[in-house]
């Protein structure tokens, strides 16, 4: 085995990498973009690893893209091997070629390996070639459109087209009619050049539900190989898989037998060398009936669950067969025990279109669950800790939470729970939605295909004018963070830091009077502003709407007579360790929930679901009074100025002139996650523009204002 080893990557894969690298003796060495003393370089990646080392000047993704600064690093720090995770340079042949000349070990397969499985329809050509089955399409790069429309025919429709290279889906098309084609080539082509520097495409016949089943294999220098059964990653939003599971629900012993075949001869018909994943697409109503798709030359992102069922650590397998160790056992040995599921935690935000979210991580609880092959049944692999930075430089994936159960309905319980206490507060992420997407019945029940998560999804409407909540449930992120900014406790003023009350808290207290509330205003991801009346302290309040709602007058009172719903007795007290840790109890339920004041945001975590709430001080209140602009839905509303807010964090990168402009007109340009994020005017008016491009925003910022047609 190697003394030490270099990761040339970052966040979770590389976290991942070392935690085996630790449990067998080597050295890790980790690498990072920018300076020593830059943000890359306070990554959890790198305070677990025994050395670290910057890759130059360069920041971002680009550093960790940089051949030789990778290879320059492991030189100078001794690495005798080099571990590429995935992603960055996992499957880049020019990395395992500066290694070869180096004399560093690339953890991987071979040069000729990587190349022919790296262009979609050589690998094709190869693997028919070899009698595993395909899907009928075109197997030539170099087809121009004319002669790619001239294929279609025979191909059939409907039909898909997919750049030659690359992956996740970028630049595929669906086209279900001839007339279609030309627009979709061209279309795909852009894209291609775009995303890969390449803009050969090729043709698929479409399967309209499918199911996307991969197998994983394993091979060492001898030419042994062996598969360790499949993984259903038919869960996918946008070609990006989200929900994986090994094994797949409708693959049987003798259908496994057969993909497992299949995926060894396409392994040994490259020569392939270490671990790696074939993929396959399967009808839905018929699995038996598999088609080859591609060959992934490296470790997956949802390798967790094959190690779960089979017992294995697959970075370790990398390892050793690196090292040139034959397969220490074979096809008959291999034992699937029991159900897995995964998830994959991003830094998105579901309730607004899945935009990206960036920022500080203030608080990350793992719930006390353990990474890396040896924690079972449960199982969280993280590249974050509190205080590190998202940024939009690289893959919003923060973490993947997994379980095992002794059946599937075990494990999608476990995983559901685990996904439930898990918390992370300062970045909004996917959270909710996963665990909605695993309570659907088709998903409980197995009926699975690609296209199941987009049916699902309804598309983010633009934020309109806000809204008053009168109508709405007082529920409990609501109630916690009126708690928190409305009501103090022991320890809040005074300094009374060992929980002595002092006599200086703004408990509401009065000589000879009812208690005085404290009115709090918040407004959350879809416009609603909740304006409420907190009275009392942290250990025993009341919580209710506030009389008259955000526009109308304050008619007084105490808050067992405000509009909109019963008053709820509340408290939020302290749940020990970090003080973000609360019980939050309504009535007779008690509920662990984090709460976070970040300027005028508040973060509310419980059940898994994380909620952002904007503060709205006095003077912001008046100000929507004055305009009129909280919809009440009576006849003449919204009459006043509409705001444009910040959907994400991230830099204005163009702003639209001001003066007349239409509605869905897109006033404000945001980048964040290296993609652009236009916000669109929510009415024809005239616009006023309050951020400038090269700006940084914050979620929730106000950066434009329209005046209605016709205001004064």
């Amino acid at each position: 085995m190697f003394p030490s080893v270099l990761v040339a990557n970052r966040g979770e894969i590389a976290c991942r990498v070392i935690g085996t690298l630790r449990r067998l003796g080597i050295r890790s060495v980790a690498v990072h973009a920018g300076p020593a003393g830059g943000i890359d370089a306070r990554s959890r990646h790198v305070r677990e690893a025994d050395v670290a080392v910057s890759l130059g000047g360069e920041v971002g993704a680009r550093a960790y893209l940089d051949v030789e600064a990778v290879v320059a690093a492991a030189v100078a720090t001794g690495a005798e091997a080099i571990h590429p995770g995935y992603g960055f340079l996992s499957e880049n042949p020019e990395l395992a070629r500066a290694c070869e000349r180096a004399g560093i070990v690339f953890v991987g397969p071979p040069v000729g390996a990587i190349e022919a499985m790296a262009d979609k329809v050589a690998g094709k050509r190869i693997v028919a070639e070899r009698g595993v089955p395909v899907l009928p399409g075109t197997l030539d790069a170099s087809l121009d459109d004319d002669a790619l429309v001239a294929a279609a025919d025979e191909v059939g429709f409907p039909l898909l087209v997919k750049p030659v290279a690359g992956g996740g889906g970028k630049g595929m098309v669906v086209v279900r009619a001839a007339a279609a084609l030309p627009d979709a080539l061209a279309s795909a082509r852009r894209v291609a050049t775009s995303a890969f520097g390449d803009d050969g495409l090729l043709l698929e016949r479409l399967v309209d539900t499918p199911r996307h089943i991969e197998v994983q294999v394993l091979a060492d220098i001898r030419g042994a190989v062996v598969h360790l059964g499949e993984r259903e990653c038919t869960l996918q939003r946008r070609h990006q898989k989200i929900i994986e599971e090994a094994p797949s629900p409708v693959v049987d012993e003798t259908t496994r037998d057969r993909l497992g075949a299949a995926a060894c001869e396409v392994a040994r018909s490259v020569g392939y060398v270490g671990v790696g994943t074939v993929e396959f697409l399967v009808p839905a109503d018929a699995p038996d009936d598999f088609a080859f798709i591609e060959m992934n030359t490296r470790l997956q992102v949802e390798h967790p669950v094959t190690e779960m069922v089979t017992g294995l650590d697959l970075v370790e397998a990398q390892l050793r067969v690196a090292a040139g160790e034959p397969l220490w056992f074979g096809q008959q040995d291999v034992r699937i025990t029991g159900h897995a599921i995964e998830a994959r935690v991003y830094a998105e935000s579901p309730a607004r279109g899945f935009l990206p979210s960036v920022g500080r991580v203030e608080v990350f609880d793992d719930a006390g669950v353990g990474a890396g092959p040896q924690a079972f049944p449960l199982r969280l692999d993280a590249g974050i800790r509190a205080g590190d930075e998202v940024s939009g430089d690289y893959d919003p994936m923060l973490a993947k939470a997994v379980a095992h159960g002794v059946d599937r309905d075990q494990a999608l319980a476990r995983l559901d729970g685990l996904l439930a206490r898990t918390a992370v507060l300062g970045v909004e992420t996917n959270t909710a939605f996963l665990r909605d997407l695993l309570a659907d019945p088709d998903v409980r029940a197995g009926k699975l295909d690609t296209g199941l998560v987009d049916r699902l999804v309804v598309p983010a409407e633009p934020p309109g004018p806000a809204r008053d909540g009168q109508d709405a449930d007082l529920d409990d992120a609501v109630v916690a963070a009126a708690m928190l900014v409305g009501t103090t406790s022991a320890g809040d003023d005074g300094g009374a830091g060992d929980g002595v009350a002092s006599p200086w808290i703004r408990d509401g207290w009065r000589l000879n009077a009812a208690p005085a509330t404290r009115r709090v205003a918040l407004r959350d991801a879809a416009g609603t502003i909740h304006d409420l009346e907190a009275t009392g302290t942290r250990d025993a309040a009341t919580v209710a709407r506030a009389p008259g709602g955000p526009q109308g007058p304050r008619r007084g009172g105490d808050a067992s007579r405000a509009d909109g719903g019963t008053p709820v007795r509340a408290s939020l007290r302290p749940a020990g360790g970090a003080p973000h840790r609360r019980l939050l109890t309504l009535d007779r339920r008690t509920t662990p929930v984090h709460v976070l004041r970040q300027g005028d945001l508040v973060w509310v975590a419980a059940a898994g679901r994380t909620t952002v709430l904007t503060v709205l001080d006095r003077a912001a209140r008046a100000a929507l009074r004055r305009s009129g602009r909280v919809a009440t839905g009576g006849p003449g509303s919204p009459t006043g100025p509409t705001e444009v807010r910040a959907q994400m964090p991230g830099t204005v990168t163009a702003t639209h002139a001001e003066g007349p402009v239409l509605a869905g007109a897109a006033v404000v340009v945001v980048e964040a996650m290296k993609m652009e994020h236009p916000l669109p005017a929510p009415a024809a008016g005239t616009l006023r523009v309050v951020v400038h491009p090269g700006d940084q925003v914050r979620l929730d910022q106000v950066v434009a204002v329209v005046e209605p047609e016709g205001a004064s």
